[in-house]
């Protein structure tokens, strides 16, 4: 059993990591507990076969503010994806790029059979906002739900059905889009700014990476929480004593623990992992379903982005449906025949992976997202609950609730 201490940290996830990370560079004892056999929380990888399964499709933006601090991007050797999406529209794949990422591509999206032209220009002066506006303004406007913000914006019912429900809906995991604008605004921001990549190693490379400063004989896997209280964690192994607890477990377990917090409404998506010997496209790029045909949020074939994904000279395509219901495997590949134009009988199903509570639902209001993180009698929670429901939202939640800690152990003090 560890060691009583200064703080005990509930969960290995982002979030928890982000925790230990700042209370280490403090020099304050601590100890972190995980329930799972190994780090990483909801962000994980498995290897089967030579292929690298993530735990449902995610991606890092290098443009989130709290990953710079923790992770030399650079020795995650990222794979790119190309900055902007394909849609599948009837017979014909349209291409539309981010132009401050790809100015080549600008022409191209603006011809693009997708909506109207004003509806492209809108949306892309919409974006310009939301990446060159400061982050405070943008959470001082008024809000509402994402579907609502994008109509306000002039946007077409055409353009929204036909590109942006699909791609938001990967990423929101919402496909009623009644997340909060101020949840729209920053992800949106983010995607504008920064470039879409995958670990070489996968995406369980980023925890991996967060933790590696951290001491090894700090950190106990296999280690359930059953209780906590001000002062007090109870393990199968016995109570740990301590001037301050972290849970920075995934949102059902913390409201378990904490009966104070409110309990959050997870979305849900499953991942289907189809292996090829030849891909249906060469470009690492988003594939959408314009056709309103609402099945499949979105498809890609990772190891145009990631080679290190799939075994040599075997290709690895992902593709995502959103909500709680896993359709039938033969009925995402019939969908997948149409999306990418070409059959897919002789593909391979590797893997069906159902993540049932991905992230948390976010409807406004949400205001400035920073929810409290500081309960009393000793007692902080952090996760992407507390902040954008995001790989930054774990991040930065962690990184404040540590904040937190320390400035409530230095008062003590």
């Amino acid at each position: 059993m560890p060691a009583d201490t200064d703080v005990v940290v509930v969960g290995g996830g982002l979030a928890g990591l982000a925790v230990a990370r700042r209370l280490h560079r403090a020099g304050v004892p601590w100890r972190l507990l995980e329930a799972a056999d190994r780090l990483g929380g909801r962000v994980a990888t498995d290897a089967v076969d030579g292929y690298l399964l993530d735990r449902g499709f995610q991606v890092l933006n290098t443009a989130y503010p709290r990953l710079g601090g923790l992770v030399d991007l650079r020795a995650l050797d990222l794979g790119w994806f190309t900055p902007g999406v394909l849609v599948r529209r009837g017979g014909r794949l349209e291409r539309l790029v981010n132009p401050l990422r790809d100015p080549a591509g600008a022409p191209g999206t603006l011809a693009a059979g997708v909506g109207s032209l004003v509806d492209r220009l809108r949306f892309a002066a919409l974006a310009g906002s939301y990446a060159t506006l400061p982050v405070g303004r943008l959470l001082n406007e008024p809000e509402t739900t994402s579907e609502e913000a994008l109509r306000r914006a002039g946007l077409s019912p055409a353009f929204i059905e036909e590109l942006l429900r699909p791609f938001l809906s990967g990423v929101l995991l919402d496909r009623e889009l009644a997340t909060s604008s101020h949840v729209l605004a920053v992800l949106l921001r983010a995607f504008a700014r920064g470039r879409i990549g995958l670990p070489a190693r996968g995406m369980a490379a980023l925890p991996a990476a967060v933790a590696a400063p951290l001491p090894a004989e700090l950190i106990a896997l296999d280690t359930p929480v059953t209780e906590i209280a001000p002062g007090r964690v109870r393990t199968p192994a016995g109570d740990i004593a301590c001037r301050a607890v972290v849970v920075a477990a995934d949102p059902p377990a913390a409201a378990t623990l904490l009966p104070r917090l409110q309990r959050v409404r997870m979305h849900s998506y499953t991942t289907y992992y189809h292996s090829t010997d030849t891909p249906p496209l060469v470009e690492p790029i988003l594939l959408l379903d314009g056709d309103r045909r609402e099945l499949v949020a979105n498809t890609v074939v990772l190891s145009n982005a990631a080679p290190t994904y799939a075994p040599a000279g075997k290709h690895l395509v992902a593709t995502s449906v959103v909500g709680p219901q896993a359709p039938p495997e033969p009925l995402v590949r019939r969908e997948l025949d149409r999306l990418y134009g070409r059959p897919t009988a002789d593909w391979t199903h590797l893997a069906t992976v159902s993540v049932p509570d991905a992230l948390p639902a976010a409807p406004p209001p949400q205001g400035h997202l920073r929810k409290p993180v500081a309960l009393g009698d000793g007692l902080f929670v952090a996760g992407d609950h507390r902040d954008s429901p995001s790989i930054q939202g774990a991040l930065a939640s962690g990184w404040r609730a540590a904040g937190a800690v320390l400035a409530e152990l230095r008062g003590e003090g």
